[in-house]
C-alpha cells in the first residue's frame, strides 16, 4: 500500500534517480517542491524545461553553452595551441577556478569504463581526434581524474595522439595543499613524488 498519491511518489522517484541522492533527501525535496507557491514551482519546472531545450554541446570543444560556440572557444585571448582535456563540464570549471590555465578545453562527457558498458566511441574522442588533425594544436593536457577509469581514458587517448607529433602532458597530482603526509596513500605520494619540480 502506498502511502502518498501516485503523482508525489512519481516526483520523489524523479528526484531519486539524480546522482547522489538518496531516498530521503528524495522525499524532502519533492515536499519542498510541494510547498512551493504556484509560480515558484512553475518557474522551477520552466527552468528544468528549458535548460533541457536550450542547452547543447559546443560545436568545437564540446562544454555545454546555448550557442553553437562556448565563450572560451569564442575568446581570441585564449591559446588555441593548447587543449585541456577533462572529462566533464564540472571539471572545467574548477580548471577555470585556478585562474591558471588559458588554453582551449575538450570535454570528453564520460571516461573509458568497461565495467560500466563505456567504450572510446561512447566519449568524444573522435572529436578531440578530429580538432588535433587541423594542425594548430601543439600540446594536449590531460585532465582526467587520477582513479582507474581517468588514468585508462588518459593512456588511451595519449597513445592515439602520439604518433601525430603531438606534446601530450598529464596533470599533476599529489598531496593536497593543507593536509598533512601521514594521512596520503602510497599511490598518492608516488605521484607527489613523480610530479616534483625545482624550487
Amino acid at each position: 500500500m502506498n502511502i502518498f498519491p501516485p503523482a508525489l511518489e512519481r516526483l520523489i522517484d524523479a528526484f531519486a534517480s539524480l546522482p547522489g541522492v538518496g531516498g530521503k533527501s528524495a522525499q524532502r525535496m519533492a515536499f519542498h517542491i510541494l510547498s512551493l507557491p504556484d509560480g515558484e514551482a512553475e518557474a522551477f519546472a520552466e527552468a528544468i524545461k528549458s535548460a533541457k531545450r536550450e542547452v547543447h554541446r559546443c560545436s568545437v570543444c564540446q562544454n555545454l553553452t546555448d550557442s553553437e560556440i562556448c565563450p572560451v572557444c569564442e575568446s581570441p585571448k585564449r591559446d588555441k595551441s593548447t587543449i585541456c582535456v577533462v572529462s566533464d563540464p564540472k571539471d572545467l570549471i574548477a580548471m577555470e577556478r585556478s585562474h591558471e590555465y588559458n588554453g582551449s578545453y575538450h570535454v570528453l562527457h564520460g571516461v573509458i569504463s568497461p565495467m560500466n558498458h563505456v567504450g572510446p566511441e561512447d566519449i568524444t574522442v573522435r572529436e578531440l581526434l578530429a580538432r588535433v588533425g587541423t594542425g594548430e594544436v601543439k600540446e594536449v593536457i590531460m585532465a582526467t581524474n587520477p582513479d582507474t577509469e581517468g588514468e585508462a581514458t588518459a593512456m588511451y587517448i595519449s597513445r592515439l595522439l602520439k604518433p601525430l607529433g603531438i606534446k601530450v602532458s598529464r596533470i599533476a597530482y599529489g598531496i593536497p595543499v593543507g593536509s598533512n603526509l601521514e594521512f596520503a596513500d602510497e599511490a598518492t605520494l608516488f605521484r607527489a613524488l613523480e610530479g616534483r619540480r625545482e624550487m
